[in-house]
């Protein structure tokens, strides 16, 4: 219970014994509340936990690893400073030895297919070398139930097969897998039970391998989930956003210099670039938005004009709009209402609608309010009350509603990083929609994504970043999955490896 609101209520859920077990349900289901009660991070107001039979109290981490839960969190908790055996052993028991710890922690990698050097730096790591050790480290507790949330968001389509056969490895061995995932293939590809959770109760149970994709989105929406339709957008206009040469030192020792990036994005376009996190998709936002303006006016252009050295407000001002990956502290200040919100995003590029005359400047309380209520009418943005703080909003609401304030303007360039990270198949559909549309009315859209699904239901183009290097862009439809895969690897420029002609 968080105050009168039960996150989840009267729960039953089993697993068993060399069981993939999926948990399902939209954002602010209760799944993330049920997993860290089995971990020991939250406490149940009433009910039971039973584990191997008996009823047992799990008042911490520690205590659910000592019976044999392991969990991997969607976001790591690694020090990047460290190696990987130091940041393994900063969780087992500290008496014993960092060589042994390395030792084990090798030959563990090596029987499960997750190869691992325990003497590498975390910061030099790519993202899914770093989940392998968030794994190697639950298994080195030797648990009989692995909880997963979320587990491929940060892997290329061969890492992830990796990780499937690792999964399947597990099963054979009678452990139990629960698998936290909005991606529902994957779901119906390895897992053998789905328990699906909608606002805190559990509303169905079923093989997902008997369902499709569509009807385990409708158990978790309890609708039909819109399909994104994107029948190409007919013609290309001018080139509305550019980066020429665009070069970018690191601006900290763990950050990715960008290395000699170019694009177009034309109006009617949708350019999406891929590409594993980390690998300098932050720093492309931050020199497209002018969140870091760079050095050289000419390395990005806005509607034709130099605009490296502009900063945010004045590269709004040509008609840009942008939505950065963090919501919370980055696109929204969780404390203040929508409305405040949207005054802080807009009230210079808007500055008449939202902005009285006078010396004062005073804000038109009316206007942002309806300007507010449009865009939630528009995104279907569901809210507790008429102009709530933006922190009470589940992730995928508060997501369609930074959004749906961006597009409130029609910006002529929309820029966007990670557009439904960890948002349900629902809210996803809507925003991907949004996309488009936006796009076909004429504006040039770039849309930054790690999500391969997102990516082929919205591109007409495609380029992938690695390492600070962008390929080329190649139509959508000249690129599979296993082709981007490569490139997201680091094979570079044409190679044989981008074109499908």
């Amino acid at each position: 219970m968080f105050g009168s609101f039960a996150a989840c209520n009267a729960i039953d859920l089993s697993i068993m014994p060399g069981e993939i077990h999926a948990l399902l349900g939209e954002n602010g289901a209760g799944k993330s509340t049920l997993v860290k009660m089995l971990f020991g991070v939250l406490a149940p107001t009433s009910g039971q936990i039973f584990w191997q039979g008996k009823p047992v109290s799990i008042p911490s981490p520690n205590a659910a690893r000592r019976l044999g839960i392991g969990m991997v969190f969607q976001h790591f908790s690694l020090f990047e400073a460290l190696t990987v055996a130091e940041n393994i052993a900063l969780s087992m028991d500290p008496t014993v030895s960092l060589s042994k710890i390395a030792d084990e922690a090798a030959e563990l990698s090596r029987a499960y297919g997750l190869p691992l050097d325990p003497n590498s730096h975390v910061a030099d790591l790519s993202v899914g070398e770093r989940q392998r050790i968030e794994i190697v480290r639950a298994l080195l507790q030797n648990p009989r139930l692995i909880i997963l949330d979320e587990p491929t968001s940060v892997l290329t389509p061969q890492e992830a097969d990796r990780l499937f056969e690792t999964l399947e490895k597990l099963k054979s061995e009678g452990r139990s897998v629960l698998y936290i995932s909005h991606r529902l293939e994957e779901v119906q590809r390895i897992c053998d039970r789905a328990t699906v959770l909608r606002h805190g109760k559990v509303t169905g149970a079923c093989d997902p391998r008997r369902e499709t994709p569509a009807s385990l989105a409708r158990m978790m929406v309890g609708s039909d989930v819109a399909a994104v339709t994107n029948a190409g957008t007919g013609a290309k206009g001018e080139v509305e956003l550019e980066a020429r040469n665009l070069t970018v030192a690191a601006r900290t020792p763990f950050a990715v210099s960008l290395k000699g990036v170019n694009l177009t994005v034309r109006a009617g376009e949708v350019l999406a670039i891929a590409g594993v996190a980390g690998n300098g998709q932050s720093e492309l936002f931050d020199a497209l938005s002018g969140e870091f303006p760079v050095v050289d006016d000419e390395a990005v252009r806005i509607r034709r004009k130099p605009s490296g050295r502009a900063g945010i407000t004045a590269r709004r001002l040509m008609g840009a709009g942008f939505v950065p990956e963090e919501r919370h502290g980055h696109a929204a200040v969780s404390a203040l209402p929508l409305s405040d919100n949207l005054v802080l995003a807009r009230c210079q590029s808007d500055r008449k609608a939202f902005i009285g005359g006078g010396v004062l400047g005073l804000i038109r309380q009316q206007a942002v309010k309806s300007a507010s209520k449009r865009i939630c009418a528009a995104m279907d943005v569901r809210k507790s009350g008429e102009d709530p703080a933006a922190g009470s909003l589940s992730g995928g609401n508060l997501q369609k509603f930074i959004v749906g304030r961006e597009l409130d303007r029609q910006p002529t360039v929309l820029i966007v990083n990670q557009p439904t990270w960890g948002v349900d198949a629902g809210a996803a559909s809507r925003i991907r929609q949004a996309l488009v549309d936006l796009a076909k009315s004429g504006s040039a859209v770039l849309v930054i994504s790690q999500d391969l699904d997102e990516i082929f239901e919205v591109a007409t183009d495609i380029a992938v970043i690695s390492e600070g290097r962008l390929s080329p862009a190649y139509p959508a439809g000249d690129l599979t999955r296993e082709k981007i895969g490569l490139l997201m690897g680091g094979m570079h420029g044409d190679g044989g490896a981008a074109h499908a002609h």
